[in-house]
Parts: C-alpha cells; sequence; structure tokens
C-alpha cells in the first residue's frame, strides 16, 4: 500500500502561518491539484503555470496587500498560507483591510479554504486562529467572518474563534443564506 503526502506530515510540529513565496511553486501547484481533484475549481488555472506567471501571482499578492494596482471594487488584502510542513500548503486566508458594501453585506474581512484531503482535522479552525494576531497587527479590532448558512463546519470554526452570529442575510452573488459573525480582537 502507498503513502499519501497526508500520511507523511509530522502532526507533532503545529502548522503555520507563511507568507506567499515563490520558493512554494511546488507546493502550491500540489494544493491546487489536491482542490482540482476534489471538484472544487478556485485554482485550476495554476496547474499548469510557469515559475514566472507564479512569480507574478505572488507579487500581485503583495501589491494587493498594499492597496497597489487594486481591480475596481476591490480592497486591499494579506494574503497567508497555511503550512504543515516547508513544502507541503494545507490552506489559504485572506484578511481584507477593510471592508466595501459587498463584503459588508458577505464575504467580510476574512476568506479562508483548508484543501479537501486535509479537511475535518481541526486545521480551519488553527488557521483563523493563527490569523486574528495578523489581523489585529493591521489595525483591525473587529472582524466580520461570514459562511454559507449550511456549511457547518465553518460555522464552527468561525464560532470556536470566537464568532458571535449576528445575522443571516441572503446572497446578491448565489441567492443562498449566509450567516454573518463578528469576531472581536483585543491585545
Amino acid at each position: 500500500m502507498g503513502y499519501t503526502q497526508r500520511d507523511m506530515i509530522d502532526y507533532t510540529h503545529p502548522p503555520l502561518l507563511v507568507e506567499p513565496h515563490t520558493y512554494l511553486y511546488r507546493a502550491f501547484q500540489d494544493m491546487a491539484a489536491d482542490f482540482s481533484a476534489a471538484g472544487e475549481t478556485r485554482y485550476d488555472d495554476f496547474l499548469t503555470i510557469s515559475l514566472g506567471q507564479f512569480s507574478t501571482y505572488v507579487a500581485n499578492l503583495y501589491k494587493s496587500a498594499n492597496g497597489q494596482d487594486l481591480v475596481a471594487g476591490h480592497v486591499p488584502q494579506s494574503t497567508f498560507w497555511l503550512a504543515a510542513e516547508a513544502d507541503i500548503l494545507l490552506g489559504t486566508i485572506r484578511i481584507r483591510q477593510r471592508l466595501n458594501e459587498q463584503l459588508s453585506h458577505e464575504g467580510g474581512h476574512i476568506g479562508y479554504g483548508i484543501r479537501p484531503s486535509f479537511r475535518r482535522r481541526g486545521l480551519g479552525t488553527a488557521q483563523l486562529r493563527l490569523a486574528l494576531p495578523k489581523a489585529l497587527a493591521l489595525g483591525l479590532t473587529r472582524l466580520l467572518v461570514t459562511c454559507d448558512t449550511d456549511n457547518i463546519a465553518s460555522a464552527r470554526i468561525i464560532e470556536k474563534n470566537g464568532g458571535e452570529l449576528e445575522n443571516q442575510v441572503i446572497s446578491n452573488t448565489s441567492g443562498k443564506l449566509v450567516s454573518r459573525y463578528w469576531i472581536t480582537l483585543s491585545n
């Protein structure tokens, strides 16, 4: 019987958030392939890009964090990757540094995802917990975090990190019911 990458991770070392970097090119492609294999297409474009294209992507993430060259309607956001080891990425999390009208309705300050083969291991909860001090360092003291109401796992992640349900709204994009939570941060 063969071993998968998941079987080889040393779980005695807790995962950590890392800043995007080109040395993680292969690890990011591996994570993209995991999403694709599960039928989730959000990273399919990364399956065939060159290292040069990936370098541009990483540079654009840093520009976004600094509010440079933002697409109309977008806000500055800082991106971090959850890493188990130097060459294994488990997920991604984005901290939006302010809200616009759309993000105030749904989307909020934080968006996150764990790659499919590593879900149901508490990594989403850990990833959000690790992002909270980074949000505080960006000057945010109250965070809006949203999820589809039928996404019970995401609701639990938010609640385990201090999220308090404010209300539920209808998504302007999907028409689904969205739960809106607030997390208050302190030093």
